[in-house]
């Protein structure tokens, strides 16, 4: 049977493999698909904390409301997020983090 512990040791290893693509690669798109999974990570958790820790019985519904709402968030990332790197590689011919550290053309 799985228990709290084991959600919290996947949780934390996701975050830990997003936190050392966003710290150890240059390529803007592994730096975004890392940021994505820290954020993946971290709803993992709050369900896993919401599922174990039940109030009168049910779950804790607002951790999941939480949990929507920042699917929805990072859902509105993905799209600003892929559209900035669209328009700086279109620009840069490049998506390494080292050509695009500024912003001026």
């Amino acid at each position: 049977m799985l228990t709290l512990g084991h959600y919290l040791l996947a949780s934390g290893a996701l975050f830990s493999i997003g936190l050392a693509g966003v710290l150890l690669r240059r390529n803007v798109l592994v730096v975004f698909m890392g940021l994505e999974l820290m954020l993946n990570a971290a709803n993992l958790s709050l369900v896993a904390f919401a599922r174990f820790n039940p109030l009168n019985g049910l779950p804790d519904f607002d951790a999941q409301s939480f949990v929507f709402f920042v699917i929805t968030v990072a859902a509105a990332e993905v799209a600003v997020g892929l559209a900035i790197i669209v328009a700086l590689f279109r620009a840069r011919r490049s998506v390494r983090v080292d050509d695009i550290h500024n912003l001026k053309f």
